[in-house]
């Protein structure tokens, strides 16, 4: 999926062209590329779990926010139902959960309600 954001960024002509060198820098700007969108992700992961774990400081030491934060940050997108089962925590707990970390609601729904990092 990376490689594949790397070579969006080079030009059609460049990756087929007929001159083997062209492809091959074509290629390997496209590698570069992704590299750079990948750093960029990590980055941008890395401040969200450091935001979110400043939340998670003053808590006692059986707080369910530890488990909340790295099922959030492994996941691209989590339900309460998965908080819950995780954290072994009723689902109300997991809403609670939530609220406290203040994550984005992806799925703008009352019936089934979905959090993540963008």
């Amino acid at each position: 999926l990376a490689f594949a954001v790397g070579l969006r960024e080079i030009p059609r002509e460049r990756r087929r062209a007929r001159d083997r060198t062209t492809r091959l820098i074509a290629f390997l700007d496209a590698m570069g590329a992704a590299a750079g969108v990948g750093m960029k992700d990590i980055g941008r992961l890395t401040l969200a779990k450091r935001q979110l774990e400043r939340k998670a400081l003053d808590k006692r030491s059986t707080s369910s926010l530890p488990i909340a934060i790295e099922l959030l940050l492994s996941r691209p997108i989590v339900s309460a139902h998965m908080i819950a089962k995780s954290a072994k925590i009723s689902p109300r707990g997991a809403l609670n959960l939530i609220g406290e970390l203040g994550v984005r609601e992806l799925t703008g729904r009352s019936r089934y309600r979905a959090w993540g990092i963008i």
